[in-house]
Order: C-alpha cells, then structure tokens, then sequence
C-alpha cells in the first residue's frame, strides 16, 4: 500500500482532526485512540517505537505506524 499521506511528527489532535474533521480536537483524539487500541498490532508496533499513552507529540514513526494500520487520514 502506498502512502498518500507523508508522516511527520505532530500532535495527537492534529493528526486525529485530519482522521475526523467533523470533530471537536478533544473529541477527535478520542476517537482516533479508540481505533489505535482496537488494533493490538497496532499498540505492539507503537510501543516498541516509544509511545506511552500520556504521550501528546507523536513522533513520525508513530504517526506512520498509525497510518500503516488504519490508512491515509
């Protein structure tokens, strides 16, 4: 699969806006963490790359393995 989407480090809301438009950033960071934790190759990959889930800033690995997973925002 390629990616449309170039990754690079941003905020949870941020990339989660890009998922749910339609959505409050509070709301849409939600959503986008309830997709994340319903995968748990998902989590496995994350956590091997560093996250922990106080986590704010998503580095772009992160954010890749993200897109990887659920596709293109």
């Amino acid at each position: 699969m390629t990616m449309l989407f170039h990754p690079f480090s941003m905020k949870k809301s941020e990339l989660a806006l890009l998922y749910f438009p339609e959505s409050t950033p509070a709301v849409g960071t939600n959503r986008l963490m309830r997709w994340v934790h319903s995968c748990p190759p998902l989590m496995e990959e994350l956590e091997a790359a560093g996250y922990h889930r106080s986590q704010k800033l998503l580095m772009s690995r992160q954010v890749s393995l993200i897109i990887r997973h659920l596709g293109d925002p």
